[in-house]
């Protein structure tokens, strides 16, 4: 029976890796945002270079998207089961935790509909909001 991490991988067309899975359950077991350093410091054999090019390949595949939090540090987070290669379904609030510094995917909480003027045209939005989280209190 294969894993959660190697369906994931799977579905996306990726080869089935140690190191590529053991990458995917660390982002199942953290349940928030992770940088490279958060993985890098769970990852047993953490190479750099292999790592950059692994959460570059599972973004460009919709496995997970970039936790836009407001500091100056680049998260990920897991992407919804219907993301792919071609559409992230990541249009999500974050929520940062001015306490803990943990950033967290409101996936229910929607980016809000935005009207821009005549000729300006939208890439992506990014909503952030800042506050104590559940466990801070």
């Amino acid at each position: 029976m294969m894993s959660l991490s190697d369906n994931i991988l799977k579905k996306h067309k990726l080869r089935i890796t140690q190191f590529r899975s053991e990458v995917i359950d660390i982002f199942n077991e953290a349940g928030r945002a992770l940088s490279s350093n958060d993985i890098e410091a769970k990852l047993k054999d953490a190479d750099r270079i292999t790592l950059y090019r692994t959460l570059k390949n599972f973004e460009d595949k919709g496995i997970i998207h970039r936790a836009m939090d407001g500091t100056q540090t680049q998260k990920y987070a897991m992407c919804e089961a219907e993301c792919d290669e071609y559409h992230h379904h990541d249009e999500h609030v974050h929520f940062h935790c001015e306490n803990c510094e943990n950033t967290f995917c409101m996936d229910n909480v929607f980016v809000p509909k935005i009207i821009l003027p005549n000729g300006f045209k939208m890439h992506n939005a990014h909503m952030v909001i800042n506050g104590r989280c559940k466990n801070c209190g």
